[in-house]
């Protein structure tokens, strides 16, 4: 089964400092809660963002069980938008809508990631006892980093 986490969040920023940031692989690991030892692997000499840029990751998000992740970047539309693809990793599906909106407060931020779990009956357990309240854990860090470092 398909599920859908929606979040928004307004920053106080403008439009390029919000996209040079969230474009970056190398800030994720600062947005991401600490327990789940979120570790990008790939280096990049220009950490300018493209379609088809892969991107691995190591995460351990539960139980500290090591992961790798593996996510593409496909689509981007310059300061507006971005979407990651899981190619490898925990999820059946996992595809992540970036938005970025200019208005007179700044940049309205919108994350919409549409996610589906392995193991069908399963794996909606799993989803309904811990992964739903795990996802919404780490975009409340999320939105508790981003109001510190963008609103302050």
């Amino acid at each position: 089964m398909k599920h859908r986490l929606y979040r928004e969040q307004q920053l106080n920023c403008d439009l390029d400092t919000a996209w040079k940031f969230f474009s970056s692989a190398n800030n994720l690991s600062e947005i991401t809660p600490k327990e789940m030892k979120f570790i990008v692997l790939t280096h990049f000499d220009n950490d300018e963002i493209y379609e088809g840029m892969i991107i691995d990751y190591f995460v351990s998000p539960l139980l500290g069980i090591k992961m790798k992740w593996k996510t593409e970047i496909i689509q981007v539309d310059l300061r507006k938008s971005f979407t990651d693809f899981q190619k490898k990793g925990p999820y059946k599906l996992w595809h992540h809508h970036h938005e970025f909106i200019e208005n007179e407060n700044g940049v309205l931020m919108k994350d919409t990631v549409d996610y589906e779990l392995p193991l069908g009956f399963l794996g909606e357990i799993a989803h309904t006892l811990f992964v739903k309240s795990k996802l919404n854990h780490i975009f409340n860090y999320r939105f508790k980093i981003l109001k510190k470092r963008f609103n302050r």
